[in-house]
């Protein structure tokens, strides 16, 4: 970049930082692109995942996500991040462009920055810990500084949302696209992207355990839990007021902030968009779930039981394959087809 901006590490450094952020299937959807005094992020429709995310609402979830991992990344390294979002009409995949101010870091800066390479996405069943009120609402806090709305979801909200996790589930398991695409995009061991079998645990057996992915060839274990002991999951779910592609982008970048947060006050958290990726159990949690508002993103999150193994650090891209200068053309050519 230009004199009396970012040098060309400091920009590495804070993308490096970006594409740690969680997407779906760990696929990583996004390019930036970097010009002499801007950054740029695009939305990388090559993947896509057809049969889980069919129009694309988790793709801008988690390239907004990447984005707020950016801010985040340029404010502990001294620089504020003046961000423009969906800049050209004429390139809707053009998600952001990014103008950089020199800024003294803050101890919030340098906290949420130290998250991002300790956060995981952690599926294992948690503990009987509760999480403190005070906590969820800092989490809403933050959520709503992204203009978003995060709340839990208690009593007859959390049945009706518990109800379209299970309705989702069982429509995917019925869906011979979903579960090729869902094997082909998990199991991995030295892949760059996709869910590491590694991070992947089976499905919990306890009774009342949500249902989840059914990664291929899991080998996370399951925290051992004493009888009687009940999993205090709290359910968490961000929602908006419109649902236009602006929306689903500032909702991940809530996602990445709450993700954060959490991450340092020290709970467990994984993103579970799966009832959301079908309009009908969407629908259903619109209604029943969040009074009318646009659900984009549910998380789990609780206490990791005392005795749960820490979790490895999911595979990235080479920083390479992601960044390149502004003008590079875009890939054309789809990581993955459904059969």
């Amino acid at each position: 970049m230009d004199h009396g901006l970012p040098d060309d590490y400091t920009v590495d450094t804070a993308v490096a930082l970006a594409v740690r952020a969680p997407s779906v299937h760990n696929s990583q959807p996004w390019q930036w692109r970097s010009g002499d005094r801007t950054l740029h992020l695009y939305a990388d429709r090559t993947r896509l995942l057809p049969g889980t995310d069919p129009d694309g609402r988790d793709l801008i979830l988690s390239c907004g996500a990447a984005l707020h991992h950016l801010r985040v990344g340029f404010a502990a390294l001294g620089w504020r991040a003046e961000v423009h979002r969906l800049p050209n009409p004429a390139e809707p995949d053009h998600l952001a462009s990014i103008e950089l101010h020199r800024h003294e870091p803050t101890h919030h800066d340098i906290a949420l920055a130290a998250a991002i390479p300790r956060r995981r996405t952690d599926r294992r069943r948690h503990s009987s810990w509760s999480v403190p009120t005070g906590h969820l609402e800092t989490l809403a806090r933050h959520a709503a500084d992204e203009g978003t709305i995060l709340r839990p979801a208690l009593d007859a909200a959390r049945y009706h949302l518990a109800r379209a996790i299970t309705a989702a589930a069982e429509t995917h398991a019925g869906d011979p696209a979903y579960r090729t695409e869902l094997a082909a995009w998990s199991g991995r061991h030295t892949a760059p992207d996709g869910v590491p079998s590694a991070n992947a645990p089976a499905q919990d057996d306890t009774p009342g355990a949500l249902p989840a992915r059914a990664f291929a060839d899991p080998l996370l274990r399951q925290p051992e839990h004493a009888p009687g002991d009940n999993d205090d999951t709290v359910l968490l779910v961000l929602s908006t007021a419109s649902d236009d592609t602006m929306s689903r982008l500032r909702a991940g970048e809530a996602t990445s902030a709450v993700l954060l947060t959490a991450t340092s006050l020290g709970l467990a958290t994984s993103p579970l968009t799966e009832p959301l990726e079908i309009a009908d159990t969407r629908a259903k949690v619109r209604d029943l779930v969040t009074g009318g508002t646009f659900p984009q993103m549910v998380l789990r999150t609780g206490w990791a039981p005392v005795n749960a193994d820490p979790l490895p650090a999911t595979p990235r891209r080479a920083l390479a394959d992601v960044l390149a200068p502004l003008g590079t053309p875009l890939s054309a050519e789809p990581r993955y087809q459904s059969h």
